[in-house]
């Protein structure tokens, strides 16, 4: 059907993005697929290697109850848990947030807003209004969840008419805020494979304006792993990922805080270093909540405050 639809056809689970979008005339579909009662699409199960695979449309508040999650895969049920409302997470997919569409102050507005100024780049017009120089968008991706799973290294299963395949939960995403993932128009989103809990641990910390409701202005996943230790000493750092989300168009790796820490204790000297060099891919522009400045200057605490969470317990 979706095939069949071509650009006119768009897939709907809990609606809580696609539905505003459509009433504020951002996408306008004329057949809409709706995937929400499908069972295959709402499962936890086994996954291989010992990992576990989600239906992407688990509802996000199955996701922040699931027990079987809990102990192994906290960073996944917390960043669930802290999305939006209880009563949008009762409606709201695990799919439709890795999905959600890139957001900003220019275009997350009514029709007869964006029209008044003349529409933007991402929709209807030609001028990207945060960087009206700039031959691309820079709305940002504000989901919580995709950057836990580029940090934990999970992967996402996509299902096409050639059949399905599977990519790193990082090869979703293209840093674009309109073409600003790699799933292609016809492809269904079917599961996410989380990886088996061998010993790594990772957090996910949120800051947003209110303590509720609202996108976040930076989320930071961090995932590690640790050898060694003991005798008063921190372990060290066989391995990390430090991912940023809310600070471009697609979910940031700070490469040179991990390669700082990677071999090295997790103690206060390291964990400052990583803080410092964290801040240097984050590209806040000024389309969300909060000022440029500050939304790259909290990058630093709380990166540190995620490292320092992984010690803890």
């Amino acid at each position: 059907m979706r095939v069949e639809a071509g650009p006119l056809g768009q897939f709907v689970a809990g609606g809580t993005d696609l539905y505003p979008n459509m009433k504020r005339r951002q996408e306008t579909p004329k057949v809409v697929i709706d995937l929400a009662d499908l069972p295959e699409l709402r499962g936890v199960a086994p996954g291989a290697g010992g990992g576990l695979r989600l239906g992407a449309c688990l509802r996000l508040s199955e996701i922040e109850t699931q027990e079987d999650l809990l102990a192994a895969y906290g960073a996944v049920t917390h960043g669930a848990a802290v999305i939006s409302t209880p009563l949008l997470r009762n409606m709201g997919t695990l799919g439709g947030n890795l999905l959600l569409d890139t957001r900003c102050n220019y275009y997350d507005q009514t029709f007869e807003w964006r029209k008044s100024i003349d529409f933007c780049m991402k929709k209807d017009g030609s001028v990207c209004w945060v960087a009206p120089g700039s031959p691309r968008c820079w709305a940002v991706q504000s989901s919580d969840l995709a950057p836990v799973m580029v940090a934990l290294g999970a992967t996402v299963a996509l299902l096409g008419p050639d059949g399905e395949r599977e990519i790193p939960a990082g090869a979703l995403y293209n840093d674009d805020g309109m073409v600003f993932t790699h799933k292609r128009p016809e492809e269904l989103l079917t599961a996410v494979n989380l990886p088996a809990p061998n010993g790594w641990r990772a957090v996910y910390r949120k800051v947003r304006r209110r303590g509720a409701f609202d996108f976040p202005v930076l989320g930071t996943a961090v995932w590690a792993k640790f050898a060694g230790g003991g005798n008063g000493r921190a372990p060290g750092v066989e391995d990390v990922r430090i991912v940023l989300g809310a600070v471009g168009s697609h979910p940031k790796r700070a490469h040179e805080a991990e390669d700082l820490l990677r071999g090295n204790p997790l103690d206060e000297e390291h964990v400052r270093a990583a803080a410092d060099a964290a801040w240097k891919p984050a590209k806040p522009m000024d389309n969300t909540d909060f000022t440029i400045g500050w939304r790259k200057e909290i990058v630093k605490p709380e990166v540190a405050r995620a490292l320092r969470e992984l010690t803890v317990g």
